[in-house]
């Protein structure tokens, strides 16, 4: 994990983060969200991964992260998932 960006958002209470990974094919949203709770030290709900790119014709891959400081303030900031069929 090569961090090439790291920007403490106060307002939000949170760290956005954007960092590079060399895999030989997509290591996935799941394990960079482990990787990414394990690098900084904090619980696996806190971190939001935003977007996975690939550098086509590479073995890079570009994540950008949101690693909040509670669990309660991911849940105020972030969207609600919709739920097919449900009504407001």
């Amino acid at each position: 994990m090569n961090i090439v960006k790291d920007f403490r958002n106060d307002l939000l209470k949170r760290k956005e983060v954007l960092f590079s990974v060399k895999a030989n094919s997509n290591p996935g949203i799941a394990k960079m969200q482990q990787d990414c709770a394990h690098h900084f030290k904090t619980e696996l709900d806190n971190v939001v991964i935003k977007g996975l790119r690939n550098n086509f014709g590479t073995k890079e891959f570009s994540v950008e992260a949101f690693v909040y400081d509670s669990v309660q303030d991911k849940i105020g900031i972030e969207p609600k998932k919709k739920i097919k069929g449900e009504k407001k």
